[in-house]
């Protein structure tokens, strides 16, 4: 009689838990396939994750090292960041899976028969695909002009050891179309695409209601280009309500109008009732793949998109939303004149939403993990 099989040991390594947004909703939803599963981290902010609380959350030296005014200013470490994931002793282990944009992925292997599952939000932004962006725009406060000099010397450095980290992983998932694709160019491997997990079915539609009005929510940067949202709502007369908060939101309420709103944060409840309400989403961000987007399409509310990046693998022309080619101001307004010539059936955008119900992702990274051990 064969001995029943030993199930393997999993960690769970990711960037950083300091703010909630679509990456830790992935760690979430690992935590609950693997609830065993350590969770690696480079530093850990325990007030942003209340749903965390009494997990095995494991930091790097970082969490004590760095001093706490800095912690989690995470592009001031990201050498610091790389070497504490590969300094991790992870030995214990038979399987790795990772969560990464950043360095989480650089965690190495010390035994042969250990396996490495990389789930990429995305390569390394700042050193590759948005690399020109970050030089021109990042600022460094009073360091800025001697810092920008060197970053071309610097990034060249950490594209070599972002490469090399790439060595060791056996398997890569990517989370959009987008991310395949840079993944391909950048490091010259394949992935397979498995999207982010969404809870379609808390954002079900009401049967009847009016719905009026635009409305967008994640967290206020500026690379989110809310702004644009704010400016074309001025100009069109819109009513437009903004959900969340961030470092950008008093820039962006000296922009608005009389027809913007600005929520700030609101329970779950109170979330799904505001995207059951709107008449339309405005996503004018470019992501990696766009959680909100589609909850607002699970609420039955069609999407008005920047036409790149994780937003063709959500938005399709006129089916379940409108698609705006320039990340422009005019080019905003003119997809929203758009889109009030036409119609969408809120029972069909939530069919079309449940393509990334979270059950769709915990069946394939199971499968993914169970593959990746039974030899």
């Amino acid at each position: 009689m064969a001995a029943p099989k030993i199930a393997p040991k999993i960690a769970i390594v990711h960037d950083w838990l300091t703010v909630s947004g679509g990456a830790e909703v992935v760690i979430a939803e690992l935590h609950k396939l693997f609830p065993k599963a350590p969770i690696y981290t480079s530093v850990y902010n325990p007030a942003a994750f209340a749903g965390l609380k009494g997990v095995d959350i494991r930091t790097t030296y970082l969490q004590e090292k760095l001093p706490a005014k800095l912690r989690y200013k995470h592009v001031l470490w990201p050498t610091l960041r790389a070497k504490a994931f590969r300094q991790l002793d992870l030995s214990e282990f038979d399987v790795i899976i990772s969560s990464s944009s950043a360095e989480a992925k650089a965690v190495r292997k010390t035994r042969p028969d250990q396996v490495h599952i990389a789930y990429i939000h995305t390569p390394i932004r700042y050193y590759w695909s948005h690399y020109e962006e970050f030089r021109k725009e990042f600022k460094f406060g009073a360091f800025t002009p001697f810092i920008r000099p060197v970053i071309p010397y610097f990034v060249k450095r950490m594209r070599k050891l972002d490469l090399e980290s790439i060595k060791g992983i056996d398997v890569l998932i990517a989370n959009s179309e987008v991310t395949k694709e840079r993944i391909k160019k950048y490091y010259k491997r394949s992935s397979t695409v498995i999207h982010p997990p969404v809870d379609v079915e808390r954002f079900t539609p009401p049967p009847k209601g009016e719905r009026s009005g635009y409305v967008l929510w994640g967290r206020h940067v500026p690379y989110k280009r809310f702004d644009l949202a704010v400016e074309a709502a001025n100009q069109l007369g819109a009513q437009l309500t903004i959900i969340g908060s961030g470092p950008d939101t008093n820039r962006l309420k000296k922009l608005t109008g009389p027809t913007v709103k600005f929520a700030g944060h609101v329970s779950d409840k109170e979330l799904v009732r505001l995207a059951q309400s709107a008449k339309g989403f405005l996503f004018p961000n470019e992501e990696d793949f766009g959680i909100s987007a589609v909850e607002a399409l699970a609420a039955g509310t069609p999407v008005i998109a920047y036409a790149k990046g994780g937003a063709l693998d959500i938005v399709q022309e006129g089916e379940t939303g409108v698609l705006f080619k320039d990340q422009t101001v005019e080019s905003l307004v003119a997809a929203m004149k758009r889109f009030e010539t036409l119609s969408f059936l809120p029972a069909t955008l939530h069919r079309k939403a449940k393509r990334f119900n979270k059950g769709l992702f915990d069946t394939k990274i199971l499968k993914i993990v169970q593959d990746s051990t039974q030899n």
